[in-house]
Parts: C-alpha cells; structure tokens; sequence
C-alpha cells in the first residue's frame, strides 16, 4: 500500500531532503513502524548533509581514500571520511586504562562453558502431531532403556538417530551456549557429567534423548589475550562520542527542519 502519510519537509541550511530520498533510504533503518524509519531515515541524510556542507566550507577534499576492503571510495563519502579525520580526535587507549577497564568487567572476559553433547534425534515434523507422539513415545522408551543400561547409548543412536552424528555414536562433540537450538541448550547445560535427561526434548528439529559428558566451567580470560581486543573497544567507543559530539556542534550552528540531532544520541553516518 502506497505511503499516504504528510511528512513534513526536511531540509539542511535552507537545502530540501527530498521526500523520495528518505523513502530510499528508509530501507536501511529497520523500525517498529513506517514513521520511526522515515525519521531515523531522514535524521541520516541531514547528518550527511551536514557533514558536506562542512566539507565544502573547510574546502576538505577526499580524493583516493578506500574503504576497509581497498575499494574506493564515493566523492561523497570520502570527502566526510576526510572531514571526520581531520576534525575529530581521539586518543589511543594505553595499556593502564585497557586494564582498568578489564579488572571492572572481568565477567566480560571468560571463555564459554563446553559441554560434551551426546543426542539420539528422533525426527518428527512439529507440524504433524501425530508424528510428534511417536517421536515422542520411542524417546522416552530409549530414555528408560538407557537409564537401566547406560552403555547403550551409542548402539541405539546408530540404529534410531535421524542426525549424522550417529555415526559418532550420538556424540556432538563439546557444546558452548548459543551454538545449539534453547530448548537442547537448556536441557543439555542442566546436566551434571554422565547425566541423561530424564524427559524427550522436543525442538524444531524433532525429539531428543540427551546426556552430558564432560563440562568445561567458563575460565578468566587473562589480560595480555585480550588487551588488544579491549583497546580497540575503548578507541571506537570514544570516536563515536566524539562524532556525537562533533555533529551536535554543527547541527547547533546550522538551521535544521523536520529532524533534531541531540547531543548525545546523534545519528552516524553509515
């Protein structure tokens, strides 16, 4: 259904945003709604408009800059390339504050649990109930079946399982959190080592005999691994306040209608 909206005019420095513009680039600013991506659109192209017009005052050329994979760069977009690093400054992030930073958030810096997964997938449509029931019914018999003999996981997932790790006896291999469906995951990481769960879980997938093998508890990463990592944080974090900053000043100078760039929360420049 066509936009039927009345939005109001946007321009920069008395210079319209053309309406067809926005809409254009509206594709790239998902939204809850029609109306938050025209505005977030529209907030876009006058920060780009804003940066120009800077450009343009400051006589600021960008002629042969490339982007990070070596392709060159639009008249455009290298001229604000240009603008922004000859205008905004930040310092580099030393090793003191890198480690200032990781003794306040050391939680952040732990390597993943690992639990050793073993499964027998009994495949099921989720969309057949019927199916589901089946499925259903030949998990929990296996469940019973391996709960008074423990040594036949391997012989039943090679006859039952409808997943390839079959050929592994069942066996997935070392599991971290995200790398599997939620209901497997949570399933898989309230075991203890060597523990079965006692009940099918049921995913996408179909239905799921699981036990536990060995777990590796989540370790403190040390500082000199991710000392880098942390200084390449702390470095674009305050590059993005400092365009934030940036644009508020030329936004405070300029004449703005149909958007509001705060100082805080301005919008940058894809």
């Amino acid at each position: 259904m066509a936009d039927t909206i009345d939005r109001p005019r946007v321009a920069v420095n008395g210079r319209e945003i053309p309406a067809a513009a926005i809409a254009a680039e509206a594709q790239h600013h998902p939204a809850p709604d029609a109306q938050a991506a025209w505005q977030a659109a529209a907030e876009a192209l006058a920060v780009r408009q804003l940066l120009l017009d800077e450009a343009e005052r400051l006589g600021v050329e960008g002629s042969g800059l490339t982007d990070a994979e070596g392709r060159a760069l639009s008249d455009e977009e290298a001229r604000i390339e240009a603008l922004l690093a000859a205008q905004v400054r930040t310092p580099q992030a030393d090793s003191a504050t890198a480690l200032r930073f990781y003794e306040t958030h050391r939680a952040r810096f732990q390597s993943a649990p690992l639990v050793e997964a073993e499964h027998i997938l009994f495949a099921a449509d989720p969309d057949d109930s019927l199916a589901r029931g089946l499925a259903t019914g030949d998990a929990r018999t296996a469940i019973r079946r391996l709960q008074a003999e423990p040594e036949a996981f391997a012989e039943l997932a090679r006859r039952h399982s409808a997943c390839p790790s079959k050929e592994q006896g069942g066996n997935l291999g070392q599991i971290g959190p995200g790398q599997i469906v939620p209901e497997f995951e949570a399933a898989l990481f309230s075991l203890e080592p060597g523990g079965l769960y006692g009940e099918p879980v049921k995913t996408r997938f179909g239905v799921h005999v699981i036990r536990a093998g060995r777990r590796e508890e989540a370790r403190q990463l040390p500082f000199e691994l991710v000392e880098q990592r942390i200084a390449e944080y702390l470095e674009e974090a305050s590059w993005r306040r400092a365009v934030a900053q940036y644009l508020a000043i030329l936004a405070a100078q300029a004449s703005l209608e149909g958007v509001e760039i705060a100082a805080a929360e301005g919008p940058l420049v894809r």
